[in-house]
């Protein structure tokens, strides 16, 4: 009987972790979508540059995701006719993605270099590449 509980237990856990994974993949991949749908409508000329985490350590991806998702916030549209919609995108960026395991980070979103919103959107799309290869 407690051989079948285990083996129960064991069988339980793990399908929660198999559900669980492709979840986060297709958070990631919406997110990606999204980034792509927005390089076509930002506004990149006269805007203030924003702080774009490049190459971040693998200790360091939620800081970046965390920075990302700040400047998103600063982004601006290109014209008046995509406001509305643009809106809606931005929100979706800045919705808190699930917590990336990392070890301490000693990085702040200040230290990393400042680029136009398009340059900040494709180091955008590059970082959410890479957290849905890993």
């Amino acid at each position: 009987m407690e051989r079948m509980l285990i083996f129960c237990m064991l069988f339980f856990c793990s399908s929660m972790a198999m559900t669980a994974a492709p979840h986060k993949i297709a958070t990631y991949k919406q997110l990606f979508k999204t980034i792509t749908r927005l390089e076509t409508t930002v506004k990149d000329k006269d805007v203030e540059l924003l702080h774009t985490p490049e190459n971040p350590v693998d200790g360091c991806l939620s800081t970046a995701v965390i920075c990302f998702q700040k400047g998103a916030l600063k982004l601006q549209p290109e014209n008046s006719q995509v406001n509305s919609t643009f809106t809606q995108t931005i929100r979706v960026l800045g919705i808190p993605s699930d917590p990336i395991s990392q070890a301490h980070c000693e990085s702040s979103c200040e230290s990393y270099e400042k680029k136009t919103p398009k340059e900040f959107l494709k180091s955008f799309a590059n970082l959410i590449k890479q957290l849905i290869k890993n």
